[in-house]
């Protein structure tokens, strides 16, 4: 897998990757990422071509996707993971 080039967006990073048989588009934001893998086309071979995926309806979809992961990960963190208990000693300054 070789990277094939960065598309610009002020929030996310978006890397396109390109293997033999399939190109990977990848958002990355925060310490969250969404990878869609495809097939290339005649239409979708280039990374300027790739480019035209990221339409507006498209990102505002990814950006609603990562809200999602978010919570569902804020969650179950706070669920199945238990606060840390506090020390029998108070500080000493």
């Amino acid at each position: 897998m070789r990277i094939l080039g960065y598309l610009d967006h002020p929030v996310f990073k978006i890397t396109v990757f390109k293997t033999d048989t399939r190109l990977s588009l990848k958002f990355e934001n925060g310490d969250f990422e969404q990878t869609y893998k495809f097939r290339p086309t005649e239409h979708s071979n280039s990374l300027q071509e790739i480019g035209r995926l990221r339409d507006d309806n498209f990102l505002e979809q990814v950006d609603q996707r990562f809200d999602r992961m978010k919570a569902d990960f804020s969650g179950t963190f706070s669920r199945n993971i238990q606060p840390e208990e506090e020390d029998e000693f108070p500080d000493i300054i």
